[in-house]
C-alpha cells in the first residue's frame, strides 16, 4: 500500500504553502528559496532564462514527495513564466490535482479555492496519531476493528453541514502562531470547532479488517485527516489517514491533470520546435465556469479596460446583478459587477503573451 500524508486545506491566498514539509530534498528547498527571493531556479548551472508572460492553468498531477510550493516553482521554470501560484495546498505525501495558475490566471484563484474538492483516501484502524496521519506519533490504540456495516451506518452523521475540530498539526493560527508549530513544541492547542460542509462521504471498499477506502466530496476548509480521526473515535477503534489522492478541485478533475513527467516531455518537444506549451495550458476563464459570461462591444470594452464603468441600457441589457466575466470578440476581458444599471470592472485581464491553444479553448467552452 502506498503511504501518503493527509491533505491540509488552508485559507490564505495563492502561493501560501503551510503544509508540513518533511523529507524534502535540498534541491527542492533551494528552488523554493529562489522563488521566495524572486529568482529563477537554475538547473545544472544553466544560465538564467528570460521570463515571459504566460496566462492559463496547468493542473499538475502532483507526485508524492513534492511540496505544493516546489511544484509551483517547477512549473513556473518550465514555462519561464513571470507569475505563478496554486489554488489550494496539497501535502507533500499526497498525490493528485494541484491547479497552478500562471500569469493573469492568478486573478481567478479564489474562484477555484472556493469550489468543491473530492478525495480518495484510506483509513488505517487501530491507531490514532497526533498528526492524524502515518507520520505522527501513536497516541491511542485499540484492538477493535469496525465492520463495513458499522462504518456505513455512521457516515450520514458526517454528511452535510457539520462542526469539525481541525487537527493539532494544522496551519490554523493561534495567537499569531501556526498550530503545528505549537504542537511541535509540545504545547496542547485548543482549537475551536468550525463549520464545514461534506457533500458526500462514501465507503468505497473494505480492503481488509484494518483498512477502509473512502471517497469524500467537500467544501472549503475541510480536513480529511479530521474525518478519519473522528470516525475512529466514534467507532471506538481509532484511526488515521494512510493514503490520500485529490481527484477534483473546483472545475478541474482527473481528466485535466497532467503528470510532471509528461509536462516535462512536452516542454522538451516545444523547445525543439515539435510542439507548443500552449497545449498544456487551460484557459484562464476555466476557473470562472460557475459565473455568467457577458459579451460587450469593443467601445464598451475600451472603457472597461480603462477601469471605467459602462451603462447598461436598452432591451439587450442583462436582467441580473452580481459578478460576471466580460468578453469581447470571444476573448476574456474582465471580472465585473452588475449593479444599479452599471457594469463596474473589478479585475481587468491583459492576456498578451502565451495562452491556451485554440483546441483547449474549445474543450473548455
Amino acid at each position: 500500500m502506498i503511504v501518503t500524508r493527509a491533505n491540509t486545506l488552508i485559507e490564505p491566498g495563492i502561493g501560501d504553502s503551510d503544509e508540513l514539509e518533511k523529507n524534502i530534498s535540498s534541491d527542492a528547498n533551494r528552488d523554493e528559496n529562489h522563488v521566495r527571493a524572486g529568482k529563477q531556479p537554475r538547473q545544472n548551472n544553466q544560465p538564467r532564462r528570460d521570463k515571459r508572460d504566460v496566462h492559463g492553468w496547468v493542473v499538475l498531477d502532483k507526485p508524492i514527495g513534492m511540496t505544493s510550493t516546489h511544484a509551483v516553482a517547477v512549473v513556473k521554470r518550465l514555462f519561464q513564466a513571470k507569475r505563478a501560484g496554486h489554488a489550494g495546498t496539497l501535502d507533500p505525501l499526497a498525490s493528485g490535482g494541484l491547479p497552478i495558475a500562471l500569469g493573469e490566471a492568478t486573478k481567478t484563484v479564489p474562484f477555484v479555492m472556493d469550489g468543491r474538492k473530492r478525495y480518495r483516501f484510506t483509513v488505517a484502524w487501530g491507531e490514532e496519531r497526533d498528526t492524524d496521519d502515518t507520520e505522527g506519533r501513536v497516541t491511542r490504540t485499540s484492538e477493535i476493528r469496525p465492520s463495513a456495516e458499522a462504518i456505513s451506518d455512521l457516515l450520514p452523521r458526517f454528511t452535510g453541514l457539520i462542526e469539525q475540530i481541525p487537527p493539532q498539526y494544522s496551519a490554523i493560527k493561534v495567537q499569531g502562531e501556526r498550530a503545528y508549530d505549537l504542537a511541535r513544541d509540545g504545547e496542547t492547542v485548543e482549537l475551536k470547532p468550525r463549520p464545514v460542509e461534506i457533500h458526500q462521504l462514501t465507503l468505497v471498499e473494505q480492503l481488509d479488517s484494518r483498512h477502509s477506502a473512502f471517497e469524500a466530496e467537500c467544501g472549503k476548509g475541510t480536513y480529511v485527516r479530521a474525518l478519519a480521526r473522528d470516525l475512529g473515535r466514534i467507532l471506538g477503534c481509532f484511526g488515521h489517514i494512510c493514503a490520500l489522492r485529490r481527484t477534483l478541485v473546483g472545475p478541474f478533475g482527473e481528466a485535466n491533470m497532467i503528470p510532471l513527467e509528461q509536462l516535462e516531455a512536452l516542454c522538451d518537444r516545444a523547445a525543439s520546435g515539435e510542439g507548443s506549451l500552449a497545449d498544456a495550458l487551460m484557459p484562464v476563464e476555466t476557473a470562472l465556469d460557475d459565473i455568467p459570461a457577458l459579451a460587450v462591444t469593443r467601445a464598451d470594452a475600451a472603457r472597461l479596460h480603462r477601469g471605467q464603468a459602462v451603462l447598461l441600457r436598452g432591451r439587450d441589457a442583462p436582467n441580473c446583478s452580481g459578478t460576471v466575466y466580460v468578453t469581447v470578440a470571444g476573448r476574456l476581458l474582465a471580472l465585473a459587477e452588475i449593479g444599479n444599471g452599471e457594469l463596474i470592472p473589478k479585475r481587468v485581464f491583459n492576456l498578451n503573451g502565451l495562452t491556451a491553444s485554440p483546441a483547449r479553448n474549445n474543450e473548455s467552452a
